[in-house]
């Protein structure tokens, strides 16, 4: 019998044998946080397929059920009252974060998407795997992400609705600062946080800072659940 060549290998520190660790490629590294997520639609083929999406990509752990921690997406062809009364119960009441996939919204029903603290919708013709699991891994951070389109909108609803705000006397009883009306202000024109920290000469950790202080301050839900409250109060 022919005798394999012997080779000599380098352990590292703390590793081989005795130590019951080995020195894998992965070793050292952090492993990656999965996003659990619960899917909720109106009927079982919209489920399925958001399921399918999502399934596909590591970064998403399917949930049957939402809680704590859990992103909860919400698939929905239209808004009724009834879609609206169970966004309130998950998101308020169980204190998750939400992402809608939705096909279509009227005007009156945005603000009270946001308001629910709804701050990452989908169009459904948009639904892409890829583009659900940024929404998803958006809501994960606590951050908002509207389509183009609706985030127009919903800055020009609430400007319009509130525009006399701005000129009322006195302050508002919540008052933002004027480095916080900055931030939102951008914000509501569809910035990132980089692009905020360069147009303000500010680091991204500043800008972040900014926000967590607002909207923890203010019991804000999220970016757009802040713009609409600027919005409101007339800062922006």
């Amino acid at each position: 019998m022919l005798n394999s060549p012997r080779t000599t290998t380098t352990s590292a520190p703390g590793t081989g044998p005795g130590t019951g660790r080995s020195a894998g490629p992965d070793q050292g590294r952090p492993a990656q946080r999965r996003v659990p997520v619960a899917v909720s639609a109106a009927d079982p083929i919209s489920r399925e397929g958001a399921v399918s999406q999502l399934r596909r990509h590591p970064e998403v752990e399917l949930r049957e059920e939402s809680g704590p921690g859990t992103v909860s997406l919400f698939v929905e062809d239209t808004l009724d009252e009834a879609a609206l009364t169970r966004l309130r119960r998950v998101v308020r009441g169980e204190g998750v974060r939400a992402v809608l996939v939705v096909g279509s919204m009227r005007e009156s029903e945005l603000l009270d998407v946001v308001e629910c603290g709804v701050g990452t919708i989908v169009w459904r013709h948009e639904a892409t795997a890829e583009r659900l699991v940024r929404a998803v891994l958006a809501a994960s951070r606590g951050d908002g992400d509207l389509p183009a389109d609706l985030l127009g909108r919903l800055v020009h609803q609430v400007g319009t609705l509130h525009r006399g705000a701005a000129g009322r006397s006195g302050t508002p009883a919540f008052g933002l600062t004027s480095r916080e009306v900055d931030v939102l202000r951008l914000v509501s024109e569809g910035f990132d946080t980089g692009e905020i920290a360069g147009k303000l000469s500010y680091s991204e950790r500043t800008v972040k800072n900014v926000m967590h202080g607002l909207t923890t301050r203010l019991h804000l839900r999220n970016r757009a659940h802040a713009v609409a409250f600027a919005l409101r109060e007339g800062y922006i």
